[in-house]
């Protein structure tokens, strides 16, 4: 099923939640919507449930316009993050509920929940009350009652939020599975852009009712569009400052008071043009320097090491300007190092100061 969001804007008050969204998500897709509380994603998928009444635009399933259609008509199901079972019922009995609702036969019924519970795997558990099952379980009985329906879309409110560590990873993969295998157009909303770039074919970022961008995961980490995402994207976030960009014959550089980089001349020919931009570079771009010294090789002190098992984290203070690098465990880093930087610019960013917008990316 086709979803189409056309000038979708939400309202409360003097607030507005969704501004103007625009998004046409293909049949059988895997959409996430991400971005910081209070962003709108979560209103936006409330108004794909019929739960909120757009303030203006036009949400259509396939070619159908939904925007009175009630819940109940939309053929939708929905996972929480509460999971939201009943408690004094079974498993069985939380499951089937929507097909009594839908006065469906006692016999298709049972059929229908012991097809969906052993995709689940919880096939074994239908006798169990909520109150008996690990959060997994629940979690799974949650997807359970939600397919059942045989939705035409799936929509998700951060259903892995309650979820220990291991856990998520699990369900994570489970889910995108079962979406994969079952062809069912799904909408993900959640604040972990982890389980964004790992779960969604495309993902919506959002910031305070807008669209920053509606990409894959990898052009939304190798080419942010504005300055937004090329922070929120990413762990360790991209460091980012103020340099100005000046071109010498066919050489670029970009500089500050801490820093002078070679710039790659297709991506300095854009950033000369503004002059003064704010750059980007990720951690992995940077890597501490041994050996001789280079031009372009940055002195620093380190201010903080958090060690991340694979790699250590350093925050690196070079004058004012604080950045994130990436080290081997082996090294030993400690806070108060002194330490010399150097600068992979292949893949470096630049943004327009004013209007946050890539200077690279269009």
């Amino acid at each position: 099923m086709e979803v189409k969001i056309d000038h979708l804007s939400k309202s409360f008050g003097e607030v507005a939640a969704v501004n103007d969204l625009n998004l046409h998500i293909r049949d059988g897709e895997f959409v996430a919507f991400l971005g910081p509380s209070g962003c709108g994603k979560t209103t936006t998928l409330l108004m794909l449930a019929g739960i909120y009444k757009p303030s203006g635009g036009v949400i259509r399933f396939g070619e159908r316009v939904v925007n009175q259609v009630p819940p109940r008509e939309r053929n939708i199901g929905m996972v929480f993050q509460s999971y939201a079972l009943y408690p004094h019922m079974t498993v069985f009995a939380n499951i089937a509920y929507p097909l009594k609702l839908k006065k469906v036969a006692r016999r298709d019924q049972e059929a229908r929940v012991r097809r969906i519970a052993e995709v689940m795997g919880i096939g074994e558990l239908l006798d169990r009350r909520p109150g008996q099952l690990s959060g997994g379980q629940q979690q799974r009985v949650a997807l359970g009652r939600a397919l059942v329906k045989e939705p035409d879309i799936l929509l998700f409110d951060e259903p892995l939020s309650n979820l220990d560590a291991r856990l998520r990873l699990t369900m994570r993969g489970e889910i995108k599975h079962l979406q994969k295998r079952l062809g069912i157009t799904s909408v993900f909303v959640t604040h972990d852009q982890t389980e964004a770039m790992t779960m969604a074919d495309r993902i919506a970022v959002m910031s305070r009712g807008k669209l920053q961008a509606f990409d894959t995961p990898e052009d939304l980490y190798d080419r942010p569009k504005t300055l937004f995402i090329a922070g929120f994207i990413g762990n360790p976030p991209m460091n980012i400052f103020d340099v100005e960009v000046t071109a010498s014959g066919e050489q670029f550089m970009a500089q500050n008071d801490q820093l002078k980089l070679t710039i790659p001349a297709a991506r300095g020919t854009a950033a000369a043009r503004t002059r003064k931009v704010k750059l980007g570079i990720r951690a992995e771009d940077i890597e501490l320097a041994e050996g001789a010294a280079e031009d372009g090789d940055v002195q620093g002190e380190v201010y903080i090491v958090e060690p991340l098992g694979r790699d250590d984290m350093l925050d690196v203070v070079i004058g004012e300007t604080h950045l994130y690098v990436l080290a081997a465990p082996e090294k030993r880093i400690r806070p108060g190092d002194q330490v010399s930087l150097r600068f992979d610019t292949a893949n470096v960013q630049f943004f327009d100061p004013q209007t946050e917008q890539s200077l690279l990316w269009q």
